[in-house]
């Protein structure tokens, strides 16, 4: 391949090429309940019920900044294709420079509050995120500086050659904003300084958000006029409001209620999400090996995905389930690891607590019957569920003993490393685990410096065996997404990657 990747032609924007690149669904089939009429929202407007209210109103630097892309808000120098490679977006190429340094050329492009994309705003941005607090999971492993050699070039270097720049830079808390959005004491705010077919034009807390169409975008305009967007944790309420015709989508639909929707409106996504039990390696119970161990022994993945998913899931092979497509031909066998504790030690192990949070409908149910598993191996556990937004502070200070979250193991840069890193190293920043282990941080350290894909591959299936062996994390399931699309609703992207949910084509038909 090329070392240097050009634009697409003017007329496919990032938002379409992404749903080009996923998967584009038309909901043309069946009906909806309640008589709900075709015509959508006001005046064309397209409603969205969101799962995840904003955790950090809005910031680019966490969770949040999945949602600025699902809804084609922000965008960064480039966007992934289907297979995780790097694409242009606001970049149109790129080449390496030296082993530790790449060039980009910016395209012609204007932010929302009518200032000019060029190599300072890209600076700015990368430089506010470089410095950010907590860092962004996607710079877990690496850090980087940005210079402007020319108004439309920008130069990123990095301490160690990293391959994967590229394909970092795709990753949402790297969008790049204008300068009005960066505020004294970091602050960032994204109301009107994205780049995105679609304008974040109000921001109502955890309740609600405002879209409008982007009439400046580089690329061809959104179809519909603007997107309102309500954050509704409670997956059955997504779904009745589907039902009902009060939304147009429906992020997230509990697998419980795909039954009860009418024909054509449940689209099942595969993804790249593994659920999984973290447990507590710093302090509490889980500083004892064998009592992981006995943890492992007692999790039953096909009970969960028979009883809970309902078959709508896969059982857990490892970190990597079926979205990850190469990682079962180079799995590497698990060595080393510690033998279960006996179910008296267990049972006198004390209180266990248990933490996972709402948003996501099965978590609850998984919760249950994880604890009924770990009870019958011995273990007392209390079980502590909330919104992932009163959830997350909590859970990275290692405030539980064990904490069921699901990742997207290609999210930060649609390759398994920076999720390895971020998760699992020391100075990880999303380590639910607080695991510090020397031999799985030498591992994972191979797979950010292996400069050709294959040798990259096989070193991350090396580090998964050593991350498996410390039995610091319990893969449960390897799940599949549902969302729920209402009838005559076009250009929905249902993405494994799950980057891209509105795009510019989307609207009702």
């Amino acid at each position: 391949m090329s070392s240097i990747r050009r634009a697409l032609p003017r007329a496919l924007p990032l938002a379409a090429t992404a749903a080009a690149l996923a998967l584009t669904v038309t909901a043309c089939a069946g009906g909806t309940d309640s008589g709900a009429s075709s015509a959508g929202g006001d005046g064309g407007r397209v409603r969205v019920a969101l799962a995840f209210p904003p955790a950090q109103a809005m910031s680019p630097f966490g969770d949040d900044a999945v949602t600025l892309s699902r809804l084609a808000v922000a965008e960064g120098l480039t966007t992934l294709g289907k297979n995780g490679e790097a694409l242009p977006a606001l970049a149109t190429e790129w080449r390496p420079d030296g082993d530790r340094a790449w060039t980009f050329t910016l395209r012609k492009a204007v932010f929302q509050d009518g200032k000019q994309l060029d190599a300072q705003a890209v600076v700015r941005a990368l430089d506010a995120a470089e410095k950010a607090s907590p860092k962004p999971r996607v710079l877990s492993d690496t850090d980087i500086g940005a210079t402007a050699q020319s108004p439309q070039t920008v130069r990123i270097t990095t301490k160690k050659p990293d391959p994967l720049l590229p394909q970092r830079l795709a990753n949402p808390s790297l969008s790049i904003f204008s300068e009005g959005a960066y505020k004294a004491g970091g602050k960032v705010d994204l109301v009107g300084h994205a780049t995105g077919p679609y304008t974040l034009s109000k921001l109502n807390g955890a309740v609600s958000a405002t879209l409008t169409r982007n009439d400046s975008y580089w690329g061809s305009k959104a179809k519909a006029p603007g997107i309102d967007v309500k954050f509704v944790a409670d997956g059955k309420a997504r779904a009745n409001a589907l039902r009902a015709g009060q939304t147009d989508i429906a992020e997230s639909v509990p697998v419980s209620q795909v039954s009860l929707l009418a024909e054509g409106q449940a689209r099942e996504v595969p993804t790249a999400r593994t659920n999984s039990l973290y447990l507590n390696t710093e302090k509490g119970t889980f500083t004892d090996a064998g009592l992981r161990a006995s943890v492992r022994a007692a999790t039953d993945s096909k009970a969960l995905v028979e009883g809970v998913y309902e078959g709508r899931a896969d059982t857990a092979q490892g970190l990597f389930g079926p979205g990850v497509a190469w990682a079962a031909k180079q799995r590497v066998p698990v060595e080393g690891r510690a033998a279960a504790a006996p179910k008296e030690k267990a049972a006198a192990a004390g209180e266990i607590v248990l933490g996972t949070y709402t948003n996501r409908p099965e978590l609850p149910e998984v919760a249950t019957a994880v604890q009924q598993q770990l009870e019958k191996a011995g273990f007392k556990v209390r079980q502590v569920v909330r919104d992932y937004a009163r959830m997350e502070a909590d859970a990275l200070d290692g405030k539980f003993d064990a904490f069921i979250l699901p990742r997207n193991t290609l999210l930060d840069t649609g390759d398994p490393s920076s999720y390895l890193s971020s998760d699992f190293t020391c100075a990880g920043s999303f380590n639910l685990s607080q695991l510090c282990d020397k031999d799985v941080d030498a591992a994972v350290a191979k797979t950010v410096g292996a400069m050709d894909t294959p040798e990259r591959q096989q070193a991350e299936m090396a580090a998964e065996a050593k991350v498996l062996g410390t039995d610091a994390v319990i893969p449960l399931v390897h799940e599949r997404f549902v969302q729920g699309v209402r009838e005559g609703v076009e250009g929905v992207s249902l993405d494994p990657m799950e980057r891209t949910l509105i795009t510019a084509d989307t609207r009702i038909g």
